[in-house]
């Protein structure tokens, strides 16, 4: 009896609808409404306002959320904790990652993960917006850069360097600048900021294009029409080759890290820590 209506009850507080609370559950709407009615009145307290447009917890309701939430926290950890111990990863994976450095590094590795793991089902999005891996049920996110605040665990995965850098036609026609200050007298080829990153400091800089793509702004670069500031997957190939080259390096900024981030859990799936530990072995070596 104490079970009756809990998974209901959860279900209609994260929704705030009746309706998608039924369709989260797969079953019908009268009967949730119906288990929340009988949980109503076994606890003889009113959990929910109602009204034609909306559904809100009252403030017993917001308290006794809390409890039943941690009640089914801890329920689906013991679950996972058995299935970890006893079966091979399965079920579905969703994972999500920047565009381009997905398509680059991450992608590869999830495909060969793929074949060690075939019972998965794995779901990658590429994406440069921030994921909510709570409302969005999402297992894993790579993010670049330095994290924001939040109840998220994180990982480091490795490192990343910023570059800036040119091509010997540009440079042989328009100098090599010396210091910062001479930047702003070049061609700077600009993402989606309007600033560079440096060792102490964010200089402002101007140029004839501006792309989100790295990739177009590598390309860009090659090409000789101006200067660019990327992360080292993008240009070690071409700094190595001497098809581009590497400027200020004295004001290089620190290096940056390449995180996993995953939602707080005790006892993590085995299909997430199997795909922490994998990726954590492979991208080093990338």
């Amino acid at each position: 009896m104490q079970w009756q209506g809990i998974s209901e009850f959860v279900a209609v507080a994260e929704t705030k609808s009746f309706t998608l609370a039924a369709k989260q559950l797969s079953i019908s709407t009268a009967q949730v409404s119906r288990q929340i009615n009988q949980l109503e009145s076994r606890l003889s307290v009113k959990l929910f306002y109602r009204t034609t447009r909306k559904v809100s917890l009252t403030d017993i309701g917001k308290s006794y959320y809390q409890q039943c939430r941690a009640i089914l926290d801890a329920l689906n950890t013991a679950e996972q904790t058995v299935t970890n111990l006893h079966h091979t990863p399965q079920g579905q994976l969703k994972l999500s990652a920047p565009i381009a450095y997905g398509e680059s590094h991450l992608a590869p590795l999830i495909n060969d993960f793929c074949l060690l793991y075939p019972e998965l089902t794995v779901e990658l999005w590429l994406t440069n917006r921030t994921v909510d891996l709570t409302d969005e049920k999402v297992d894993l996110s790579i993010r670049l850069g330095s994290l924001i605040d939040s109840t998220m665990m994180a990982k480091k995965l490795r490192d990343r360097n910023l570059f800036l850098c040119a091509s010997p036609d540009y440079l042989a026609k328009y100098s090599t600048p010396q210091t910062l200050a001479e930047l702003k007298r070049h061609n700077c080829l600009l993402g989606s900021l309007d600033h560079w990153r440096f060792q102490n400091r964010k200089l402002t800089v101007h140029g004839s294009l501006k792309c989100n793509n790295g990739y177009a702004l590598l390309d860009a670069a090659l090409k000789g029409i101006g200067i660019v500031q990327l992360p080292d997957y993008y240009v070690q190939p071409y700094l190595q080759s001497g098809e581009l080259i590497a400027l200020l390096p004295s004001h290089q900024p620190k290096d940056e890290g390449i995180w996993a981030i995953y939602p707080h859990n005790r006892h993590l799936p085995s299909k997430v820590r199997l795909l922490l530990d994998y990726l954590d072995q492979y991208l080093m070596q990338r």
